[in-house]
């Protein structure tokens, strides 16, 4: 006979979508066990009569999955880009919009030019989009103030909305993002500035959880990224890397020669870049919002992805340039109509193997005893629901850190 044990909270009535090793792995009419923040027990409801609990819920049917994982976004900027999204469908090309002073620069100037307040104002508006669909943990960017004042005040707007809502942010410093105007002529100079002087105050203020680096041919090279990573290295950050989006520069390779967290975009990856990357366990991230935005057309190597076993994360990559993507579920869809992924790949990639390319894998991304208790109930009948809606808002109730949203 089991032994009688306690718990604060049992719920219970519905399926139980544990993505335990990166699938579905599903418990019918399952129960999970919560203490504090942690779950206990995850089973079938039939066996949960060990458990006297504090309080009982139950969901009435459904299904259940781990909170999802965001772990690419842009969130933080100032500004806005519509009206150069107008233009290109008007025919306007991107480089005559950037010679006008648009792009990327036009956010870079807007960021500089936002207060702190102003940031936090305007991100938390995009992040509670993404919240509302179950979204439990956000990865945000800094990299588009390109001068040291301006990055720091971006991952200080970061850490502030992590203060501000009931779910997780995690920030990463993403300096070496573009080419500074002040630097056009002489890049190294600003690869120089963010290894000596700010990631070291990056480091000292415990802004970011991650440094990241855009390795493409009209970003940063191979040896400046490294450059980056190595000052990275030295402060005890774990790194990123933007790879293969557009070229084959061998980034992938190259991030996962630092023991990169994850490797995004990937679209030129090549065997070489994948195989490295198996080696070191960084993770895939596919982004298929900037994808479809640029209409691009070379798919990121799914089938090698699967066959050398790197996990595959999936991310709404939110931008005011190539992605403005305030739906990660939305990402579910495209990454299995524009990139061939499975539904059951795609949760994965939101989940579990999202929770990896933030380092937290260990405590998130799976409903597991142990972990953290992040988890949606959905009135749907199957995970694949998921993936298949387009558009709207489907009902679900998001439990963080034990407690309802």
């Amino acid at each position: 006979m089991n032994q009688q044990r306690n718990c604060e909270h049992l719920w219970y009535g519905a399926d139980i979508v544990t993505m335990r090793d990166g699938q579905y792995n599903i418990i019918k009419d399952g129960a999970i066990a919560v203490d504090g923040q942690q779950i206990v027990w995850v089973g079938p409801y039939q066996e949960a009569g060990q458990f006297t609990p504090q309080r009982s819920t139950d969901f009435g049917g459904g299904i259940v999955t781990p909170g999802l994982v965001d772990c690419h976004t842009h969130l933080v900027f100032g500004g806005d880009r519509s009206h150069e999204f107008e233009q290109r469908l008007n025919g306007v090309s991107y480089s005559e919009i950037a010679a006008a002073g648009g792009g990327i620069l036009s956010t870079v100037r807007a960021t500089r030019e936002s207060s702190l307040a102003q940031l936090v104002s305007s991100a938390r508006h995009r992040l509670d989009v993404l919240l509302a669909e179950g979204v439990t943990t956000v990865e945000i960017k800094s990299g588009y103030g390109l001068e040291i004042a301006s990055e720091l005040r971006m991952l200080q707007a970061i850490r502030q909305l992590g203060q501000q809502v009931s779910a997780q942010i995690k920030a990463t410093c993403l300096a070496a993002h573009a080419v500074p105007p002040e630097y056009k002529q002489t890049p190294d100079e600003w690869v120089d500035v963010i290894c000596r002087e700010l990631l070291p105050q990056v480091a000292a203020g415990q802004l970011a959880d991650a440094v990241d680096a855009f390795c493409e041919y009209l970003a940063f090279t191979p040896a400046q990224v490294e450059k980056v990573f190595l000052a990275a290295q030295q402060l005890g950050l774990p790194v990123k890397l933007h790879a293969e989006q557009l070229s084959s520069l061998g980034g992938g390779a190259l991030a996962a020669r630092f023991n990169a967290l994850s490797a995004d975009h990937l679209e030129y990856a090549t065997e070489s870049d994948i195989a490295a990357m198996a080696q070191s366990g960084t993770v895939a991230v596919l982004l298929p919002g900037a994808f479809y935005l640029l209409r691009e057309t070379q798919r990121p190597p799914v089938a090698l992805f699967r066959q050398y076993g790197v996990p595959m994360a999936l991310a709404s990559d939110a931008n005011p340039g190539t992605s403005p993507a305030l739906s990660l579920r939305l990402m579910l869809n495209m990454g299995c109509t524009l990139f061939g992924m499975t539904p059951e790949e795609a949760l994965a990639g939101v989940t579990l193997h999202g929770a990896r390319a933030l380092g937290l894998a260990d405590s998130q991304g799976s409903l597991e005893p142990g972990k953290l208790a992040d988890f949606v109930h959905w009135p749907l009948e199957r995970p694949a629901e998921l993936v298949y809606w387009l558009g709207g808002q489907l009902p679900c109730r998001v439990i963080f850190r034990g407690e309802e949203r």
